[in-house]
C-alpha cells in the first residue's frame, strides 16, 4: 500500500528513515524521464540515499548520476509510505520537483541502472508511467512550481 502526503517543506519528516527520493525534474517545458531497464519502465529520476545524505543531497546526485542534468532549482512536492502488506513494515521515498540543465549529453548511469533518458510533453506522462491519483497530485504541483504558463 502507498500513501502520498503533500509537503511544502520537510522540516517535519528529517527523522523519518527515507530510503530514496525521486524527482519530477523539467527542462524548459519538458519532463525529463529516464528508463530503468532491469524494471523495463520509464520513471522519473531518483534512487537510494546514502549515508550522511540529506533528501536534497540524494535527489542531486541521483538527477546528475541517472540524467547528467544539473539541478538549477528545487521544490519539496512530498513522500510516499509505502507499507509491505504482509510484515506491516514502512518505507519512506522523498519527492521532488526540479528544474534542471544537461551537463552534457546522456551517455549512461554510472550503476547501469538507467539505460535511456528522454524528453516529453509533461502533459503526457501517463503514456510512460502512471500512478494513478497520487502522481496527478504531485504532476500538478511540480507543472506549478516549474512551468510558467
Amino acid at each position: 500500500m502507498i500513501i502520498y502526503e503533500e509537503l511544502d517543506n520537510f522540516d517535519s519528516i528529517r527523522h523519518l528513515n527515507a530510503d530514496a527520493a525521486g524527482a519530477l525534474c523539467f527542462y524548459g517545458e519538458k519532463l525529463v524521464l529516464v528508463y530503468a531497464k532491469d524494471r523495463g519502465i520509464w520513471e522519473m529520476p531518483g534512487g537510494g540515499r546514502e549515508d550522511g545524505e540529506t533528501f536534497e543531497e540524494c535527489i542531486v546526485r541521483e538527477i546528475k548520476e541517472e540524467s547528467n542534468m544539473k539541478v538549477l532549482e528545487l521544490f519539496p512536492l512530498g513522500y510516499d509510505t509505502v507499507t509491505d502488506t504482509k510484515t506491516e513494515e514502512k518505507i519512506y521515498q522523498i519527492r521532488f520537483a526540479a528544474k534542471v540543465e544537461p551537463y552534457g549529453p546522456f551517455v549512461s548511469d554510472p550503476a547501469g541502472d538507467i539505460t535511456d533518458m528522454k524528453l516529453i510533453n509533461p502533459d503526457d506522462y501517463k503514456k510512460d508511467f502512471d500512478w494513478g491519483e497520487r502522481g496527478d497530485q504531485m504532476m500538478k504541483k511540480a507543472k506549478e512550481m516549474c512551468l510558467k504558463y
